[in-house]
């Protein structure tokens, strides 16, 4: 696992403390985070670290098409039949000032202090993205959790404060949020096309989409009834009604 930052802990981050008095979260809970969706297909991610929690960060990178290198002397079976397969490479060694380059993100998962304080530090130059697993302030990022079901996806973050906090709220929204919201999504893309293609303005496409979200009956209880049908009505019924006289 890597090390976790807490009082009485010996200190983690690049303030070297000797012992960890906390100092440096004090302020995450305030800290404005910009919250994104990155497009990661083709660009190459590194996660340094071969345990079960560098294949998840590598499973989550695959997840979103990312062309994932991993930086480790040694690797779990998981990871290293990703690499037999081709699904990752694998540089199996250890980390060194100069592995970054032309990399868009970088996540340390290792239990080594000084390893991990690197590995930010050489993002940082670069002006790249970086992530320690349980270090917050090693991070330029943190990743919440994610609800993702098709096109749907949904963030849950705590700023850092509760992993655990933010993985119950993942199972509750889940339940709440789930297939027939996707499926809806998809079905409003089929029609983009025509409301780019005949609603002149940004207000009239909003308006025609907000008229079907929100319309009556209810779309994502018809999708839960099955009726896909009665659905498409709602549609075309919000395109006669949104189209240009």
């Amino acid at each position: 696992m890597p090390a976790q930052a807490y009082a009485g802990k010996e200190c983690v981050c690049q303030l070297k403390r000797g012992i960890c008095d906390q100092s440096c979260v004090q302020g995450m809970l305030e800290t404005p985070f910009y919250i994104a969706c990155l497009k990661l297909s083709g660009r190459r991610c590194v996660v340094v670290g071969g345990g079960d929690i560098g294949l998840e960060k590598v499973e989550g990178l695959l997840a979103s098409d990312a062309s994932v290198t991993l930086i480790a002397p040694e690797a779990i079976d998981a990871l290293r039949d990703l690499a037999t397969e081709g699904s990752i490479e694998w540089e199996q060694r250890e980390y060194r000032t100069g592995d970054l380059e032309c990399t868009f993100m970088v996540i340390a998962a290792t239990n080594d202090t000084d390893v991990n304080i690197g590995v930010f530090e050489d993002a940082e130059q670069s002006a790249m993205l970086a992530n320690v697993v349980d270090v917050p302030p090693l991070c330029n990022f943190i990743l919440p959790a994610i609800v993702r079901t098709g096109p749907l996806a949904i963030a849950i973050s705590t700023a850092g404060a509760s992993p655990a906090l933010a993985k119950r709220i993942k199972r509750e929204i889940a339940e709440e949020f789930g297939e027939p919201y996707a499926r809806l999504a998809e079905m409003l893309n089929e029609v983009r096309g025509w409301a780019k293609g005949t609603l002149p303005t940004y207000q009239d496409r909003k308006v025609f989409f907000e008229s079907i979200v929100n319309g009556d009956p209810d779309p994502v209880e018809l999708i839960r009834r099955g009726d896909e049908a009665a659905v498409r009505d709602l549609i075309a019924a919000a395109q006669r009604s949104s189209a240009p006289a």
